[in-house]
């Protein structure tokens, strides 16, 4: 038998996530994060070079969507990254006519640099947390994840 959340339960989950989203998206957070892997990226940057090398090969339609940016802004930026040697563009295996994003070998050198730092950032905010703990919550974040992705459209946030 599945447990129902009930309306109070579902409010409380979703003040959670807001409180979350808002910290994440903090300027300050990326700054901290820039600063604590010691590479020479701009904030808005960042975040494209992850996508790119988490999910990549991807288009610019697809990286602006999972970004929440437009895609004209998401296309000057990439080419940005492209100036600067992180990624390269090349036309889809699937479809020709879409260019697709590739982290380069000094992109994926820049993007381990963040996971160290993430990973240091991290430690600190878990040290505390009893490791069964963090464990259920990685196992319920990526259930969650997993649930949202393949779930209906949310009309309201």
């Amino acid at each position: 038998m599945q447990n129902t959340p009930n309306s109070e339960q579902l409010r409380r989950l979703h003040v959670a996530l807001l409180d979350i989203i808002s910290t994440m998206n903090r300027p300050q957070r990326d700054e901290a994060l820039i600063r604590e892997a010691a590479i020479p990226l701009d904030r808005a940057l960042f975040p494209l070079l992850v996508g790119i090398e988490r999910f990549g090969p991807i288009g610019v339609v697809d990286l602006a969507d999972r970004a929440g940016r437009d895609y004209t802004t998401v296309s000057r930026q990439v080419a940005k990254l492209e100036s600067l040697g992180l990624v390269t563009r090349r036309a889809s295996a699937a479809d020709r006519r879409v260019r697709e994003a590739v982290v380069t070998e000094k992109g994926k050198a820049t993007t381990d640099l963040l996971d160290a730092a993430r990973e240091r950032i991290g430690r600190t905010i878990f040290e505390s947390w009893e490791a069964e703990e963090f464990d259920e919550l990685v196992r319920l974040m990526r259930k969650f994840a997993d649930a949202i992705a393949g779930g209906p459209s949310i009309a309201e946030s």
